[in-house]
């Protein structure tokens, strides 16, 4: 059986708790787009790091600690559980980010099993450096990505010139790519973008480290056929857990372009991610669980019509409600909604309806995680932006329940909204021990609206940042 764990906004909805939290079921956990651009934090209240428990890496031995945080930019979510991580052949990986992170957890005292896919693609120094240089020469299209490298190491994947992982293991073919590609991304750098290459784009220097990655990969027997891995696992029976990054309002396909990820977080990019079938992905023995913050947040630029208040380098001119700043920086502070991996802080607006409407259709959802309740608590009233209003020349046609198909067309979109009565704070711990009917009324009523507008169940509810403050109505493994 499959799982697959979808974010259902612009990423930042929580998809990494409620892996953790599935992945106790599951045998093993697969990455299948994305690169260390995907900060995924995973916080455990009761359960010391030596037994399951997660830390942040670079901290001190927390073995003894509770209720610490666990950062991943690159590792599955399920390596912590010690499950088998499989990053598939849809991710980009960067190698440092990867042994890093790798090193960070055996220091906690564990040991990952992480699999790498042969056919997935590398960033490389000069990735990053492009990275940042076209992010400024962009200007108001610039998506704010993290200047990992991540697009640029796509772009070279598309271009048919990137580097893939198992050519990290031959030699002879990592010179030959590094020789063909290198000095044509020197040239570019030098006149386009009039910068000194530097060691970034030294063809001896990347062969060297990036050969003794290879050799690092081999030697702990790390690289698979991932297709081919997945489906061994499958045929015995094992149950899969597949964890997109960002989410589907920044897929490259089906998000507000030109403000999106290189790679496609829907659903479908795990059959394509993986080299699995998409009957193997949507079929019979499989759930498919969009992850839905119970408000939206963004980082980066671009139109957001529900936007409360506005961030300063993000909030397009004339964006956001400057009015409601106050019930913003609550919500923030409140959330934590600053970058896991930027430490920017996140633009925040209310529930967007048309964009879940549009993530349903796109995913094929067969069940929602809601997270982020117990966040808007105390507040007197919670919004939802219903649908848009766009002016048109049929006034009968200038409602629009989903979203439209150009970015520019959805900065002309106004929120309409709907208001529901607000909650109490709570014993939000009593609330994840009882259930679901011991939320507060008004907080069962929101979810419940969501749930009817887009025609999926709710199978859990996020009250809290622990794994345990989950209220998990459906096991997607069941």
């Amino acid at each position: 059986m499959t799982v697959t764990i979808v974010g259902a906004q612009l990423g930042d909805e929580g998809k990494g708790g409620m892996v953790d939290r599935w992945s106790e079921r599951a045998d093993v956990v697969c990455r299948y787009q994305g690169g260390d651009n995907a900060g995924h934090t995973v916080v455990h209240g009761d359960t010391p790091a030596t037994d399951g428990g997660t830390t942040s890496v670079g901290e001190t031995d927390t073995a003894s600690q509770v209720g610490t945080e666990y950062k991943l930019s690159l590792v599955p979510s399920g390596a912590i559980r010690g499950k088998v991580g499989v990053l598939g052949n849809g991710c980009v990986v960067n190698p440092e980010v990867l042994f890093s992170e790798i090193e960070g957890l055996r220091e906690r005292g564990l040991d990952p099993d992480v699999r790498v896919a042969e056919r997935a693609h590398v960033i490389f120094p000069y990735h990053r450096v492009f990275d940042g240089s076209e992010e400024d020469e962009k200007g108001e299209l610039a998506a704010g990505t993290t200047g990992k490298g991540i697009g640029p190491a796509y772009e070279d994947k598309a271009g048919r010139r990137g580097v893939r992982v198992g050519d990290l293991l031959d030699p002879e073919i990592l010179r030959e790519r590094l020789e063909y590609i290198v000095p044509r991304k020197r040239a570019v750098c030098e006149a386009v973008y009039d910068i000194d290459p530097g060691e970034a784009f030294d063809i001896e220097e990347l062969f060297a480290e990036y050969r003794a990655y290879g050799e690092r990969l081999a030697e702990e027997n790390m690289t698979v056929n991932g297709g081919e891995f997945l489906d061994e696992r499958l045929a015995r029976g094992e149950q899969v857990l597949f964890e997109g990054a960002q989410g589907t309002g920044i897929d490259i396909d089906h998000g507000i372009y030109p403000y999106v990820t290189s790679s496609n977080p829907s659903a479908g990019g795990a059959a394509v991610g993986t080299g699995l079938g998409p009957t193997v992905i949507g079929g019979a023995e499989s759930e498919i669980v969009g992850v839905v913050k119970a408000y939206l947040s963004r980082v980066g630029t671009g139109p957001l019509p529900t936007e409360l208040g506005f961030v300063e380098g993000q909030t397009p001119d004339g964006g956001g409600d400057p009015e409601a700043a106050d019930i913003a920086t609550e919500i923030r502070d409140k959330g934590g909604e600053y970058g896991t991996v930027t430490g920017r802080p996140r633009r925040i607006g209310w529930l967007d309806m048309p964009m879940l409407r549009h993530a349903a259709r796109v995913n094929g959802f067969t069940g929602l995680a809601v997270n982020h309740i117990d966040t808007l608590a105390g507040l007197d009233a919670v919004k939802v932006g219903h649908s848009y209003t766009v002016d048109t020349d049929d006034s009968s046609a200038n409602e629009r329940l989903t979203m439209p198909t150009t970015t520019e067309r959805w900065g002309e979109c106004e929120a309409t909204l709907r208001t529901f009565d607000g909650w109490s704070e709570t014993d939000w711990n009593e609330v994840a021990d009882e259930g679901y009917d011991a939320l507060p009324e008004n907080a069962r009523t929101y979810l419940e609206y969501v749930s009817n507008e887009l025609s999926t169940p709710i199978y859990a509810v996020g009250v809290g940042p622990d794994r345990e403050q989950t209220v998990v109505r459906e096991d997607p493994f069941a």
